[in-house]
């Protein structure tokens, strides 16, 4: 058979409110135009995130049941090392209630006011975690990653000379930790070579900086390097994770991406001073460490999510959706980044909206956009959330891409759902030429686009906006 099915059957329906434009303008309008202020309950096909939004299994419905709620030496947090341990191989599993906990601990103990954390691509919150600390976090993606219609399975690679430039021009100990990011998020969901991720983690280890992997979706990354790399294809996902984890010093995990899970988060790491120094420093803010800030039955129904996320059928019908969507789009000519990823269609807003200027936002044009026509609520990757912004002059730094991330949330979704969202893009590409770009008239100093407040920018002031940039006033953090 050549169609790929959803190898699931559907157990449990959660309804959705269909509402009417007039209700999403005033809801949008309520938002400050920002669609992470919108309530769930007005949005039709939510494609903002697929971090904590899967439906569980019936076995992981069945773990949440048996899960011990111990405070201290809970069986639950054995089962869940146990799972760690034959998947990654590290020697340390220290849970965290989600990614960014793991971020905040890890980068407090290891970085100093004015170091530098080198990366393929920081993500958001990664990127605030490491500026807060005075850090520089510093991108090191290869020219060819920029281009979003190059067909290159693995735009997600570090640009190893550069890295090497780095690490040879440091001083002593300006460099605390090196990280790498698989999939590359920020940068269209592309994938990271296994040939890659042993060159960085050697060039780290030659200049003696430990090495951690940011892997919220190591499944779907190691799924593309079986697909794609030469000489993998015929090498078991399971052997293609491990040798992943085990060119590392520790990794990072967001759980709520690849471990299929609504809340929960990973630290795992070798060294046994510094995990000594994780544990003592999780205990101020994340509990006891055999729970991590996490109920028994989290960390039951995350061990048994990380035992399903490497099912072949599970990972090929992911891809199968993402193409297929991906694939329409194209037809209606809506600009893509290739090749697509399996957790997200990214397309080139800055592509589909030439008139408007990157620093009026395309991007989130396109997002409150879509929303408006089908109740699709997107999320902007691109100067809203990575841009600079200059609190002196007010000046507006862009991004290098303006992207929009449709991100499919695991086994929620069928076809019928994704056709909904073409046809809201189709709608959007016969009146695209009269979207405008929108100003920002209020947002915090770190991950603003979380919480800014925007405005369409009325017609009258369009070609005056474009020569500058309205200074905004700071949210309190």
């Amino acid at each position: 058979m050549k169609t790929i099915i959803e190898p699931f059957r559907i157990k449990s329906v959660e309804p959705i409110h269909i509402t009417t434009r007039q209700q999403r303008e005033q809801a949008l309008e309520a938002a400050h135009y920002n669609l992470f202020g919108l309530r769930s309950k007005d949005v039709i096909i939510d494609l903002l995130t697929d971090s904590g939004t899967g439906a569980m299994s019936t076995w992981q419905w069945s773990a949440l049941m048996v899960g011990d709620e111990t405070y201290a030496g809970s069986e639950s947090y054995y089962e869940l090392c146990a799972t760690v341990k034959q998947l990654m191989g590290f020697r340390h599993v220290i849970p965290v209630h989600q990614g960014r906990a793991a971020e905040r601990i890890l980068f407090q103990i290891l970085a100093e006011k004015g170091s530098i954390v080198p990366n393929n691509t920081h993500f958001d919150t990664t990127r605030a975690n490491l500026e807060y600390l005075g850090v520089e976090a510093l991108d090191l993606c290869p020219g060819y990653a920029l281009d979003t219609e190059s067909d290159d399975p693995f735009k997600g690679n570090m640009d190893t000379a550069k890295l090497r430039e780095l690490l040879a021009g440091a001083e002593p100990g300006q460099i605390p930790f090196g990280l790498l990011t698989v999939t590359n998020n920020s940068n269209g969901g592309q994938a990271v070579s296994l040939a890659n991720i042993r060159e960085v983690a050697d060039l780290y280890h030659e200049f003696g900086v430990p090495f951690f992997l940011d892997a919220a979706r190591f499944a779907e990354n190691a799924y593309l390097i079986k697909t794609f790399e030469p000489g993998m294809q015929g090498t078991p996902l399971r052997e293609i994770v491990l040798e992943m984890f085990q060119a590392a010093d520790g990794c990072l995990i967001s759980a709520k991406k690849d471990g299929l899970v609504n809340i929960g988060g990973i630290l795992a790491v070798n060294d046994d001073r510094l995990a000594q120094k994780v544990r003592d420093l999780l205990l101020l803010t994340e509990g006891f460490p055999t729970y991590g800030g996490l109920a028994g039955r989290d960390l039951s129904v995350l061990a048994q999510g990380l035992r399903e996320v490497l099912n072949t059928d599970y990972l090929a019908y992911r891809h199968a959706s993402a193409r297929y969507m991906a694939d329409a789009l194209h037809e209606l000519g809506v600009p893509t980044v290739r090749p697509c990823a399996l957790h997200a269609v990214y397309v080139d807003a800055r592509k589909l909206l030439p008139h408007i200027p990157p620093i009026q936002l395309p991007g989130q044009a396109l997002c409150c956009e879509l929303y408006l026509i089908g109740g699709v609520r997107a999320v902007e990757i691109g100067t809203l959330m990575f841009g600079r912004h200059d609190p002196i002059t007010g000046e507006e730094h862009p991004a290098s891409l303006d992207l929009v991330r449709l991100t499919l949330p695991r086994r929620v979704y069928t076809q019928s759902h994704f056709d909904w969202v073409i046809e809201a893009f189709g709608e959007l590409v016969d009146r695209r030429s009269q979207l405008r770009g929108y100003e920002i008239l209020q947002q915090a100093e770190f991950l603003r686009a979380f919480t800014a407040h925007m405005a369409p920018i009325p017609e009258t002031r369009v070609d005056d906006y474009a020569n500058g940039c309205r200074e905004s006033t700071p949210l309190s953090p």
